[in-house]
């Protein structure tokens, strides 16, 4: 038996099983939903564990199964607005499906990200949803076990769920137009990274420039996850591009861009019509609303969780690809009311 630090007792199966009046190989089947047990002894032996408080040993049972009952989410940065919603949402969603979550953040080391790779391998999680941006396509080909790619692009055996970010990018490029730009900027993620993400951009430029309209593209670093590093970067890109009339850019660094142009006197949008991509909690929370493309990242987390769910129990996927339409909302940054 084992104390708990308050000094009580634990129970332990033998215990159980005296209690009950069956044998330990009963009470083992009992909690492992194995092999047949009359109803009656399954009464009689979740009364004994009632009684005596008994704690399975829950990693006895996951070596045995091979199965830690834990899915890994890797994501750069738990304290960034969109991968703090999806691990929100993903943890509930597994939490309803009775597993637990481990949450993996890759922005201090990129070797933590090979490191949770091994977990899966070694079976200490049973699977990975993958949403970080670190490690080459090439470190992923030789894994064997259960993984869902968020937002990015792993290989042919690694299901994809993902925003349809052309469209996102079109209705950026459409809101912007509407509101009369005529020179804007956008500021995008690192392109190293291989992503749907990049796409948003892409029509984004294309649309645009269809309609003559002056496209200025700025590239950030691949570890750029952190609010003070956007500042700094806003505050050059509006030295930079004093003269446009329009920005596109995730939430976080839209923001970062309307405070440096308000220590500038501009006035947003009255000078300057900002559309924001992502839609998170932050949208809402500044000095006014962000016009917003919002991904739905309820539904990409808890979809992201079904499909390695299905993995887990055995189902094979081979070019997987899903994709969710975003929307438009409109905020305080794009209509001018003045």
């Amino acid at each position: 038996m084992y104390e708990s630090e308050g000094g009580d007792c634990l129970a332990s199966i033998k215990e159980v099983a005296q209690k009950a009046g069956v044998g330990v190989g009963t009470v083992s089947r009992v909690l492992n939903s194995t092999g047949y047990v009359s109803d009656e002894t399954r009464i009689k032996v979740e009364t004994a564990m009632k009684e005596l408080n008994y704690i399975p040993n829950e990693l006895a049972r996951n070596l045995l199964s091979k199965k830690s009952g834990i899915v890994a989410i890797i994501i750069p940065k738990i304290s960034h607005p969109f991968f703090a919603e999806v691990v929100l949402y993903a943890e509930a969603e597994l939490m309803k499906k009775g597993y637990k979550t481990m949450i993996c953040s890759t922005y201090s080391e990129q070797n933590y990200e090979k490191e949770y790779i091994n977990m899966l391998n070694r079976h200490i999680v049973d699977g990975i949803i993958a949403g970080s941006h670190l490690l080459d396509f090439e470190e992923y080909q030789g894994v064997q076990g259960p993984i869902v790619a968020l937002d990015r692009f792993l290989g042919e055996s690694i299901p994809v769920v993902s925003t349809n970010h052309k469209i996102g990018g079109k209705l950026a490029a459409e809101e912007l137009i509407r509101n009369n730009c005529r020179c804007v900027l956008q500021i995008q993620g690192a392109r190293v990274v291989d992503s749907p993400s990049h796409e948003r951009h892409y029509e984004f430029e294309r649309y645009m420039k269809k309609h003559g309209v002056t496209v200025y593209s700025h590239e950030m670093d691949w570890n750029d996850f952190d609010y003070g590093q956007y500042d700094v970067m806003a505050d050059m890109l509006m030295d930079k591009y004093p003269d446009i009339d329009g920005i596109f850019a995730v939430d976080m660094v839209a923001i970062a861009c309307i405070r440096q142009l308000l220590k500038r006197k501009k006035k947003v949008p009255r000078d300057v019509k900002v559309v924001a991509y992502d839609g998170t909690y932050v949208a809402k929370v500044g000095v006014m609303n962000l016009t917003v493309v919002q991904q739905p990242i309820e539904e990409l987390a808890k979809r992201a969780v079904n499909i390695l769910l299905n993995m887990i129990q055995g189902k094979k996927y081979h070019n997987k690809k899903v994709f969710y339409e975003p929307t438009l909302l409109l905020g305080d940054t794009t209509d001018d009311k003045e």
